[in-house]
């Protein structure tokens, strides 16, 4: 682990070198490369630093016990520093796994009412207004791109990007059914329903990333959009249908003002499919894992239960389960995401060490 910890700190120190240099300074691209390599490091040089400091104090609080007069100060010092030691190994071994070259990215992600008919596509509603409630409480912005609204509220499908640096590590664990347990508002009898709806979480894809799409591949349609989306929205023939015709993969943007606005939202959304559908290939062929170890990320697994009569939400992957549905559903996710991240980190290093 030190000489990994060593390796990491001397190519840190060397990017900082170069981005001193005026032949860098004056690349943009190069200047732009080497910033996000040194903020990638910067958690870990920092921790070890903090660990070679304790490291030293450890090696100075051992040499004070031999002394009579400070030695019971010595060997209380010595007790916190061990603490202290065992502490910055835990976290420098988190920060050493192999990160998620898309955590720092913003995120796609698309709610459909699966289940349940109206119930599911009003708790799709209640689905979306949870994540961006979730997405105000980090400081981050959403834009939705499409969206079809429910015939008693919701929406039959909801398709949206946060945007927020480290968005996609907090909400790539979301993708898979998601199952309410609840007396519907549609319901008469006040009978208990159980409904689900389903979502997607795709990374959105940088410009540096390479997904090449030839236009010729392409079919793309122009009609009215049908969605609320203010004056001038749903008068002029501005929503775009974009259609990938080799992988049949369809893209809707009404959302936007403009034609071209939504052609170009589009655009960015397809590339995300698309890239999803290459990584989970990849995945395929080499018999690898989902990115994330907690669950397979797939939009039919069940992985979240979220029951009203008893205030409780399940995520059945790890076992959590929480009594504060009506601060959950209000966004406040915290505490679960917190739990998949640290069980994510367990298996991933549990893994490492086979």
């Amino acid at each position: 682990m030190i000489e990994r910890l060593e390796a990491t700190l001397q190519k840190y120190q060397h990017i900082e070198q170069e981005l001193t240099k005026e032949e860098v300074l004056s690349d943009i691209t190069k200047t732009k490369e080497y910033s996000k390599e040194l903020a990638a490091l910067e958690d870990t040089v920092n921790c070890y630093k903090k660990y070679k400091k304790v490291i030293s104090d450890i090696q100075e609080a051992e040499e004070m016990v031999k002394d009579p007069e400070l030695s019971e100060f010595a060997k209380e010092e010595l007790k916190s520093l061990t603490d202290q030691k065992e502490k910055l190994e835990q976290e420098l071994e988190i920060l050493l796994l192999p990160k998620d070259p898309n955590d720092s990215k913003n995120v796609v992600i698309e709610i459909r009412g699966a289940a349940g008919g109206d119930e599911a596509n009003i708790f799709a509603g209640d689905l979306f207004r949870m994540y961006t409630r979730y997405a105000e409480r980090k400081g981050f912005s959403y834009n939705v791109y499409n969206s079809i609204e429910g015939t008693a509220g919701g929406f039959s499908q909801i398709e949206f990007i946060i945007k927020g640096e480290g968005a996609y590590s907090l909400l790539k664990y979301e993708s898979g059914s998601h199952r309410v347990q609840r007396v519907p508002v549609t319901e008469s009898n006040g009978r208990l329903q159980t409904s689900t709806a389903t979502v997607l979480v795709m990374p959105e894809v940088d410009d540096d990333v390479d997904i090449v799409i030839n236009p010729n591949d392409l079919r793309i349609d122009i009609y009215r959009s049908s969605g609320c989306g203010g004056q001038g929205v749903n008068t002029t023939d501005s929503a775009v249908r974009i259609t990938h015709l080799p992988t049949n993969t369809v893209v809707t943007c009404q959302n936007e003002r403009s034609q071209i606005q939504n052609k170009e939202q589009a655009m960015k959304v397809l590339k995300a499919r698309l890239y999803e559908q290459q990584l989970q290939k990849q995945e395929e062929e080499q018999g690898m894992m989902r990115r994330s170890k907690i669950g397979t990320g797939d939009r039919a697994e069940k992985i979240r239960t979220y029951n009203y009569p008893q205030n409780r939400v399940t995520d059945h992957r790890i076992g959590f389960t929480t009594k504060q549905l009506d601060r959950v559903i209000d966004g406040d996710l915290d505490d679960i995401i917190n739990a998949l991240i640290t069980e994510d980190q367990k298996r991933k290093m549990e893994g490492s060490s086979e």
